[in-house]
């Protein structure tokens, strides 16, 4: 045992080495080229949309892929900014921007109440779980970077930080769907590419505190 505080934090420090800082720009790169990555993958399976094609997209298209795509980009960062634990800090923006893409969801549910009530028979859409498959399969990609950039910090809200991850890889899984996803219906867009979102999140919640733990 060491005979003085001195030499007890010397031995202490004796195996430390110098490590990397975590940026939050390189993890938000390594976020942002995971959604890129997902997108061009998607080529291999789909054509991309007629209307990009033709530089004429349409605009329930155009709104609906810029929520998804900015629900996406502010869990990440949230995600990002965890891995660095400050006392009193207030993490809460990406919160406004999931109540904003909720919109999407609710008023397709919304939709679908007034078509019941109408007694309009409603359909499998098929399609509708092409895309929930691929955008769950595309959002592995931003999952398993956001979980490597937990794993490198300290989150101390391991449940938080799983919710937020599987909703980025969601919402960025979802998005690279949306460029190839022909339909422009609020229907589809707000049951399936929302339903993408609301499944990654609750396997993040699930999955993400186990895989971080130290």
């Amino acid at each position: 045992m060491p005979k003085s505080t001195d030499d007890l934090i010397a031995g202490l420090v004796d195996d430390l080495h110098p490590v990397r800082p975590l940026r939050q720009a390189r993890g938000m790169l390594l976020a942002v080229l995971a959604l890129i990555a997902g997108a061009l993958g998607m080529a291999g399976f789909w054509p991309i949309r007629t209307d990009l094609v033709a530089a004429r997209p349409d605009g329930m298209f155009l709104l609906s892929a810029s929520l998804f795509l900015v629900l996406g980009l502010a869990s990440a960062w949230a995600v990002i900014d965890m891995a660095r634990p400050a006392v009193g800090m207030r993490r809460e923006g990406w919160g406004w921007t999931a109540l904003m893409a909720a919109t999407l969801p609710l008023a397709a549910a919304a939709l679908l109440a007034f078509e019941l009530a109408r007694g309009m028979p409603l359909a499998i859409d098929r399609d509708g779980l092409g895309c929930m498959r691929f955008g769950l399969g595309w959002s592995v990609l931003t999952f398993a970077a956001l979980v490597w950039w937990l794993r490198r910090g300290a989150p101390v809200l391991p449940q938080r930080a799983g919710l937020l991850t599987g909703v980025a890889a969601g919402a960025a899984g979802i998005f690279a769907v949306s460029l190839y996803c022909p339909h422009n219906d609020l229907v589809h867009i707000g049951i399936w590419h929302g339903l993408t979102v609301v499944l990654a999140g609750l396997i993040g919640r699930i999955a993400v505190p186990r895989l971080i733990a130290w």
